[in-house]
């Protein structure tokens, strides 16, 4: 029997809190192992319990969501971090995908959405509100330009159709397992696909992989399918 995925839950308002650890309680392979109601506190559970998944408000007293992010990664390396917030501003979630948050939901998520969200995120597999993706994704992909020289023509040279339709399942929501599947190869293979786009795009995670394919229309987003 597989091991269940282990949360922290942070957020200030007590019945938000509440609401949102009942659906997490009636979740058979879920284990609630602390609350929070500040930055602080769900830092100090996170490194104290070192929980599969953290899920995190951006807007907390004493320390910010983003700032938890940063700082936990030292204390757990092995936490993922689910955002759940009413916030969709778009500097907020740049700057959660740079902190290394793996998943971003709004609160209207219904608690379907919320327990597939940490299902994912548990695995890997990045998670981003489709309401605010391709908004996201546009700012990411002209905050980089700032930065970084990339000519559009050659990335998409660069890359090979596999790894575009790879990358194209992935903006749908595949998870790694599925891909493999869907392309009838293994899913060591589709890891090594990942590796091989992270080079040629200049990226270091999935969900910049994707934000930046979304950005520069490389691929579609249809919704998620697995």
């Amino acid at each position: 029997m597989e091991q269940p995925i282990r949360i922290v839950l942070a957020e200030d308002h007590w019945l938000m809190r509440e609401g949102t650890r009942h659906i997490l309680e009636q979740t058979p392979d879920f284990k609630m192992v602390g609350e929070a109601e500040d930055g602080e506190q769900a830092l100090e559970l996170i490194g104290s319990v070192k929980p599969d998944v953290a899920i995190l408000d951006i807007r907390m007293p004493k320390l910010n969501g983003i700032e938890v992010v940063r700082k936990m990664k030292e204390l757990s390396p092995d936490t993922e971090a689910l955002m759940l917030t009413a916030y969709d501003d778009d500097d907020y979630i740049l700057a959660l995908v740079s902190a290394g948050a793996l998943g971003y939901l709004l609160k209207t998520a219904r608690p379907n959405e919320l327990i597939d969200a940490v299902r994912r995120v548990h695995q890997g597999e990045p998670v981003l509100d489709p309401a605010i993706a391709m908004k996201v994704a546009r700012l990411w992909a002209n905050q980089r330009e700032t930065t970084k020289q990339n000519s559009s023509t050659g990335v998409t040279e660069e890359l090979t159709q596999r790894e575009f339709e790879v990358l194209q399942l992935a903006a749908n929501g595949f998870r790694n397992k599925a891909i493999a599947d869907k392309l009838s190869i293994s899913v060591r293979t589709v890891e090594g696909h990942f590796r091989s786009i992270f080079a040629k795009l200049g990226v270091s995670s999935r969900v910049e992989a994707v934000l930046y394919a979304l950005s520069r229309q490389l691929v579609t987003n249809e919704g998620n399918k697995k």
